[in-house]
C-alpha cells in the first residue's frame, strides 16, 4: 500500500510522471519552484519509497499518484446566457464560436490533453443543440437539468453532485486559452483565481493561500474563475452539502460555489491557484464578445 505524499513530494513526482523524458534536478526545480537542494532531498525520499528509480517514476510511484488523479470533468452548461443576447437567442452560450472555435471546445480539449476522458455536460437551454459535440467528442455524456430556468446553477450541481469526487467542475462559458490549467493530478481541492487590485466581479479573499471569503467586488483579491477541482474527500462531503443547501428556504436561488464558500464557510480548505487574464476569459456581455471577435461587430 502506498503512503500519503507530502505536497512537495507530490509536486516532484507528478512533474516526473507528466514529463515525456527524464528531467534533471534543475528542470524539476524550474517546474516546481523548489531549490535544487530541495529537489535532491525529495528525490532521495521518493527513491527510498520505491517511487522513483533512475530518473523515472516506477509502477509503485504511479500507484502512489493514483489518489490524486483527476477522474472526470463536470461542465455546467444549462443556462440561457441572457447577457449575450442576441447571439444566445438561437444558440446556447457554450456553443457560440469565438474566432472560429466554440467556447466549450477549449475546455473539452484541455480535459482530453490532461487525459481526462470521463466528461459530463449538464445541459438545459436548447439542450438538443449540444448533440453536435458528439461528432468531435464521442466520449461525452449528457445529463439533463429540467429546472434550469426555475433555479440558479445550484440545480445543475444537484444533477452531478454524486460525481464530484476527484473531479473538475467547470462553467461552460469560459474561453480557455491556457489548457495546462486543467491538470491530470491535483494534490487538493482548488479554484482558479486572477489577482485584481480592484474588481466588481465575484472574488475570493485568501488566507495563507486558501479561500477565506467569497463576495461580489473587492480590493486586493482574486477574481474567481469558474474552474474548481474537488478531492475525493471534499467531493463526497460536497455531495451532501449541495443537497442540504438546495433544500433550504431560498436554496434554489444559490450559485453552487457559494455552498462551500458561504453556506458552509470554513468547512472546506480550498487552495487558490493563481492564473492570468490571458489564460482564461469569461465572456459576460455581447460587447465583450465583439471586442474579442470582430466578426460580431456588425454596424
Amino acid at each position: 500500500m502506498s503512503m500519503e505524499l507530502t505536497k512537495k513530494e507530490f509536486d516532484v513526482l507528478a512533474a516526473m510522471a507528466l514529463a515525456d523524458e527524464p528531467l534533471s534536478q534543475r528542470q524539476l526545480g524550474e517546474l516546481t519552484g523548489y531549490s535544487t537542494s530541495t529537489v535532491n532531498r525529495l528525490l532521495k525520499s521518493l527513491t527510498e519509497y520505491g517511487y522513483v528509480t533512475g530518473g523515472t517514476v516506477t509502477a509503485k510511484g504511479m500507484i502512489a499518484l493514483e489518489p490524486y488523479r483527476t477522474k472526470r470533468a463536470l461542465i455546467i452548461a444549462a443556462g440561457f446566457g441572457s447577457r449575450l443576447v442576441p447571439i444566445t437567442l438561437n444558440t446556447p452560450k457554450p456553443l457560440v464560436r469565438v474566432n472560429g472555435k466554440r467556447i466549450i471546445d477549449g475546455l473539452i480539449d484541455a480535459c482530453l490533453q490532461a487525459q481526462i476522458e470521463e466528461i459530463y455536460i449538464v445541459r438545459g437551454y436548447l439542450a438538443e443543440q449540444f448533440d453536435v459535440l458528439l461528432n468531435k467528442y464521442p466520449m461525452i455524456k449528457f445529463l439533463e437539468n429540467p429546472i434550469y430556468n426555475e433555479s440558479n446553477n445550484i440545480s445543475s450541481a444537484m444533477v452531478v453532485r454524486n460525481l464530484m469526487q476527484n473531479a473538475y467542475v467547470c462553467e461552460a462559458d469560459l474561453l480557455l486559452r491556457n489548457p495546462s490549467l486543467i491538470r491530470k493530478y491535483n494534490y487538493r481541492s482548488n479554484v482558479l483565481g486572477i489577482w485584481k487590485e480592484r474588481t466588481d466581479d465575484w472574488c475570493l479573499t485568501e488566507k495563507k493561500g486558501f479561500v477565506d471569503e467569497e463576495k461580489i467586488g473587492g480590493l486586493n483579491c482574486y477574481q474567481m474563475v469558474g474552474i474548481y477541482y474537488w478531492s475525493a474527500e471534499d467531493g463526497k462531503r460536497l455531495c451532501e452539502d449541495i443537497k442540504t443547501a438546495f433544500e433550504m428556504p431560498g436554496g434554489r436561488e444559490l450559485y453552487w460555489e457559494t455552498v462551500p464558500n458561504q453556506v458552509f464557510r470554513g468547512k472546506y480548505k480550498i487552495e487558490i491557484r493563481p492564473c492570468f487574464d490571458d489564460d482564461v476569459t469569461e465572456i459576460d456581455t455581447f460587447r465583450e464578445l465583439k471586442e474579442i471577435d470582430r466578426i460580431y461587430d456588425v454596424k
